[in-house]
């Protein structure tokens, strides 16, 4: 077997950033690089591969794109925590049960669980009216003893109820409503961009200001009754999200929402 190059090939039809993107890769693996370890600054890495500064910058880029390397301004770069795939767009299963089956484990810390009042967002996304009864579950969720999101779910007063006196430190909320017969049959989900607000932060160990990811979901029961809505915040560092697309016979327009920008996605199944 040939062994993989450790220098760039001029000859190459590659891209010289390219080259030195799998160089740089096959370094980490080969030197048993770990999470926080520090690769060489960009003028070693000029010196070392007899590239530009901009070659060095694409590379790493994109390596940094990939949640390969993260680069942090006037430190360096370092190999960044790999981040974990979430099929929660698409499926019905929850991050407890989702992390579960690959082996992972997910903890929470309730810090708020308790009847409260419908506001108006509430309110319109459980179909009531502001100032009926909710109960509200606020949690800081961790994957594997990392903080992963800082989520709050609002449920019915009729249906959260039952959930009050539980203990969801390691429950899985979606098992335990259908354990007592509320069972989510579709949802809507909508992802995306935030910054972390100073509460947000704390929580999830990061820099107020830093990019997450924020999920607002709807979920409903067989019947179409509203049966929870939650908003959550991910680190953007952590998590990746994964949508399964396919061809569908159904009319186009049912298939995509299309923003003001012209790009379209496909609705996806929540979770509790």
């Amino acid at each position: 077997m040939t062994a993989p190059p450790r220098a760039i090939d001029r000859h190459s039809a590659a891209p010289m950033y390219e080259q030195l993107r799998q160089l740089l890769l096959g370094s980490i693996a080969r030197d048993g690089l770990r999470p926080g370890d520090p690769l060489p600054g960009e003028h070693r890495l000029c010196e070392h591969y007899g590239v530009s500064r901009t070659v060095v910058r694409q590379a790493l880029a994109q390596l940094e794109h990939e949640g390969y390397v993260e680069r942090v301004k006037g430190k360096g770069t370092f190999v960044s925590r790999p981040r974990t795939s979430e099929s929660l767009a698409h499926t019905l299963v929850g991050l407890f049960e989702d992390v579960s089956r690959r082996g992972g484990q997910v903890r929470s810390d309730v810090l708020r669980h308790e009847r409260s009042h419908a506001t108006g967002d509430v309110a319109a996304a459980l179909e009531l009216s502001v100032g009926d009864p909710v109960v509200v579950l606020q949690r800081l969720r961790y994957v594997d003893g990392e903080p992963w999101s800082f989520t709050t779910t609002w449920m019915p007063e009729q249906i959260g109820a039952a959930t009050l006196g539980s203990d969801f430190t390691e429950r899985s909320l979606y098992q335990f409503l259908a354990q007592h017969g509320v069972v989510a049959a579709r949802g809507i989900r909508s992802a995306e961009a935030a910054v972390a607000s100073a509460e947000q932060a704390k929580h999830l160990g990061v820099a107020p200001g830093s990019a997450l990811l924020r999920l607002r979901s709807v979920s409903r029961d067989a019947q179409d009754r509203p049966i929870e809505h939650f908003v959550a915040y991910h680190r953007g560092d952590r998590s990746r999200f994964e949508f399964e697309v396919r061809r569908d016979a159904s009319p186009l327009a049912s298939l995509l929402h299309i923003d003001g920008s012209g790009d379209a996605s496909r609705a996806g199944s929540i979770h509790l």
